[in-house]
């Protein structure tokens, strides 16, 4: 990884950014994302997710809060214009500015040594995201995007992009277990399915991370099945790996037996991946 970070504001998956700044910002987020945003202290960060009133993830936010009345949200950049506009229809007479800052600031990834950079910093597992002025020059090589991709899929960090906006509920994402779900918070657009399915069923499809070595790449929103037949739903994809390319994607997972329907609509999908693979973190038995 080059020292002045991988430019992530660039290449098919570019990320943009989105400026939430007011008086009422802490408390507008509040009522729309899944984490504790009033919460959330200035200088630090959190991934949340924006959820549509049935539950469904529309987007994940890497939010800074860098000041007070200021909050920096990282998403996909194709999505950033929908994220905006949907913020915007709540906003009704909340003191609060929703500005696409993709133009403004570029998004970089970092080596969590990297300290003292950018506009904002956010965790990203263990690396940094750093916002930074337009104009500085970062690494954009492929094979430096390439890098950074590997180690998302590596770390079991999702990504929704338009093929696959309101396609999924948090958990099955693993939202609850990356803490981007505040539980005992109020409530906020989309909370009572996701707090039904904390609290009273048992979330069976889950994100997971396999190897495709069919040959045929697969892109978000495809489909493929497992060796034992389940099918999966693709959620991020990384190629170029020696041993075929690694995905994160959502399927039953292999602690609850699996549902006849999903074996027999996976029996249609002719590429067939390997795995599960490891994660750093581990799935709900």
């Amino acid at each position: 990884m080059s020292k002045l970070g991988v430019d992530l504001s660039s290449g098919n998956d570019a990320l943009g950014v989105l400026a939430i700044r007011g008086p009422d910002a802490a408390r507008f987020l509040q009522g729309q994302l899944s984490a504790d945003m009033e919460s959330l202290a200035p200088t630090a960060s959190t991934l949340a997710g924006l959820h549509s009133p049935q539950g469904r993830v529309i987007a994940l936010l890497a939010v800074a809060r860098p000041a007070p009345e200021e909050f920096l949200a990282v998403l996909p950049r194709e999505l950033a214009p929908l994220v905006a506009a949907r913020l915007r229809k709540y906003v009704l007479r909340a003191k609060v500015r929703i500005e696409d800052a993709s133009e403004a600031l570029r998004v970089v990834g970092a080596a969590p040594a990297a300290t003292g950079a950018g506009t904002a910093q956010i965790a990203w597992g263990e690396r940094l995201i750093l916002l930074v002025p337009a104009g500085q020059e970062h690494d954009a090589s492929a094979a430096a995007l390439a890098a950074w991709e590997h180690a998302d899929v590596a770390a079991g960090l999702p990504q929704i992009y338009a093929a696959t906006s309101e396609s999924f509920v948090a958990q099955m994402l693993n939202l609850d277990l990356l803490g981007a779900i505040a539980f005992d918070k109020g409530c906020y657009t989309g909370q009572e399915v996701v707090a039904r399915a904390h609290y009273r069923g048992r979330v069976k499809r889950r994100l997971q991370r396999w190897r495709n070595g069919s040959g045929v790449d697969l892109r978000p929103g495809d489909t493929a099945r497992t060796t034992d037949g389940r099918s999966l739903t693709v959620v991020r994809a990384v190629p170029g790996a020696p041993t075929g390319q690694e995905l994160l994607a959502i399927g039953t997972f292999a602690a609850v037996t699996d549902d006849p329907a999903q074996a027999a609509a996976a029996g249609g999908t002719d590429v067939v991946v390997s795995g599960p693979l490891p994660l750093p973190y581990s799935l709900p038995a």
